[in-house]
């Protein structure tokens, strides 16, 4: 996984200033796994603040100019980086498309939406990268509808060990614009956490599915 230090702390801090990442290790959140965790990311938040979206577009769009030329599309992934995705392809000037889970069970019973052909190249944008399995399913899909996948880009990870097995097992080229080492950095630096919280949230990070806050 690659990231630009300067970025990924820019990224960490208009994050935590919408609260589109919330850390509470003194009450933690649950997440739908099951998993309890001192921190919580929505980055749709992002599209309800035009400058901060303005900034992650082209942040984007910058990073998948550089590290993989112009692709033919942009595919985002559903739901969660439907909203960034277009405005990455907007701002690229790039037919859009996303990737569902699963195939729709009625009509032409998609799961790709939008038009794509055959041996075209794509960018995948995905908004955060936990396990990155649901990241992947969507990777999988487009290269079943033999479209070339030249890699992904995300907003942010939370650099778990089992996510960069994933994506190296996958032979696929993640980048993402913050991770959860800048996330911390900068959210001790501005006095969010202290350095007690930091410790929690770094023994956190190190074995989520069995880390709990007693």
């Amino acid at each position: 996984m690659i990231f630009n230090k300067d970025t990924a702390k820019k990224t960490a801090e208009v994050l935590l200033q919408i609260h589109a990442i919330k850390l509470s290790p003194q009450d933690p959140f649950t997440w739908a796994s099951g998993w309890k965790s001192p921190i919580y990311c929505d980055n749709r938040i992002v599209l309800s603040y035009p400058p901060i979206r303005n900034y992650i577009r082209e942040t984007m769009g910058k990073h998948i100019q550089k590290h993989y030329g112009k692709p033919d599309a942009i595919a985002g992934v559903a739901t969660g980086a439907i909203g960034i995705g277009m405005l990455v392809a907007e701002y690229l000037g790039l037919p859009f498309i996303y990737v569902r889970p699963d195939a729709k069970g009625h009509g032409r019973k998609n799961q790709i939406e939008g038009f794509i052909e055959k041996g075209q190249n794509v960018v995948v944008v995905e908004d955060l990268i936990s396990t990155g399995k649901s990241s992947l399913n969507a990777v999988r899909a487009l290269k079943e509808a033999e479209v070339h996948v030249k890699g992904m880009i995300a907003i942010f990870t939370y650099g778990f060990d089992v996510a960069t097995k994933n994506f190296k097992d996958e032979q696929i080229m993640l980048h993402t614009l913050s991770n959860y080492d800048s996330l911390l950095e900068q959210a001790l630096e501005t006095k969010y956490i202290s350095s007690e919280e930091l410790e929690t949230l770094k023994n956190w990070n190190t074995n989520p599915s069995e880390w709990n806050a007693n």
